[in-house]
């Protein structure tokens, strides 16, 4: 009798040990898959963004694109809880850059670029080779819009856009005008100046809005149609003199540089700067990209920030950017077939 009740003991006590290694066995499991569903949250599993942001810039660092690039992401990174990776692929003025976007990038809401307009649409319109359009892509915001401007020599013998205007209805052609190159912004500013006007002139293209501006800086040309953004400061040292600038309202930062919608010359160009994405990603992605956009637009640093560039913030979100490319793909177009057989 006492062997067999030690015997009952013993399988007893191996019973109860064999409970307790399987019950620690499934708390180990449960762990163990508590961790897992953290490092698979953490990993991509979580809220947009998990990771990095790419942003393809199609320009050299410096120019507007990359300015844009700097001014809005420190503030994006806050409102979106991440960060952002610039990759600059410069060439085809733009063209390389929204290509890849638009046929080699994967839609997952983690590789965008910045689209400056018209320029994004007018590459393509003259550049049949270019293997892209609006449609492969879907606009996230716009967030300035950057005024043309006419720009002379600080020695220059027009102190007004008068001056200027009535020098060429007197002498057609007869003043040389800078511009950053065929199918960029300031040659449709230009376009478009010459279209209201009838005025004419021996448009010179240059490779990108620094070279033109130092043209007509060291009296190498007789004005630049360029970007307020980009030489303001050259205005504010008196390397050149602004005539007048081609947006709705003056700018505060030079309040004594009329528009020339107050001339009664009905122009408003400039460059207009965003974002935009590959065409259908994820809702979640997009809809966190607008409401960074909306807050940046009310942020009060950022606005100080723009105003010291004299940029003019203009935030178009979503449908409403899309729109207004639409627009400028629209007006592109027309000018374009007025002119390209002088450029063919």
């Amino acid at each position: 009798m006492l062997k067999v009740g030690l015997l009952k003991k013993s399988v007893g006590l191996f019973f109860l040990a064999l409970i307790l290694v399987l019950a620690a066995c499934g708390n180990t499991e449960e762990t163990s898959n508590a961790e897992g569903s953290n490092e698979e949250s953490s990993d991509g599993g979580g809220e947009y963004p998990t990771k990095p942001i790419e942003v393809l810039i199609g320009f050299d660092p410096g120019g507007g694109s990359d300015q844009l690039a700097q001014l809005t992401q420190p503030y994006l990174k806050d409102y979106l809880g991440g960060s952002f990776a610039n990759e600059y692929k410069p060439g085809a003025s733009g063209g390389i850059a929204w290509t890849s976007i638009a046929q080699q990038t994967e839609n997952d809401g983690y590789t965008i670029t910045i689209t400056p307009s018209p320029q994004v649409v007018t590459n393509y319109l003259i550049n049949s080779e270019l293997q892209y359009t609006l449609d492969d892509f879907d606009p996230i915001a716009n967030v300035v819009t950057d005024p043309a401007v006419i720009v002379v020599p600080s020695d220059s013998e027009f102190d007004t856009y008068e001056d200027f205007a009535k020098y060429l209805e007197e002498n057609p052609k007869g003043l040389n005008v800078s511009h950053s190159g065929v199918g960029g912004d300031d040659f449709f500013s230009l376009l478009r100046w010459k279209r209201q006007t009838d005025l004419d002139v021996e448009m010179v293209p240059y490779d990108g809005d620094g070279p033109s501006w130092q043209a007509a800086a060291g009296g190498d040309v007789d004005a630049s149609f360029n970007n307020l953004g980009v030489v303001f400061s050259q205005i504010k040292e008196g390397n050149l003199k602004a005539l007048a600038l081609m947006s709705e309202e003056r700018n505060e930062m030079l309040p004594d540089v009329p528009t020339l919608k107050e001339l009664g010359v009905d122009v408003v160009a400039g460059s207009s700067r965003g974002y935009s994405a590959p065409k259908g990603i994820p809702e979640e992605a997009k809809q966190k990209l607008y409401e960074a956009f909306e807050k940046l637009s009310e942020d009060e640093e950022f606005k100080e920030q723009l105003k010291e560039v004299a940029l003019p913030l203009d935030v178009k979100v979503g449908e409403e950017y899309a729109d207004y490319l639409k627009q400028e793909e629209e007006v592109s177009s027309e000018i374009w077939e007025e002119v390209k057989h002088e450029y063919e």
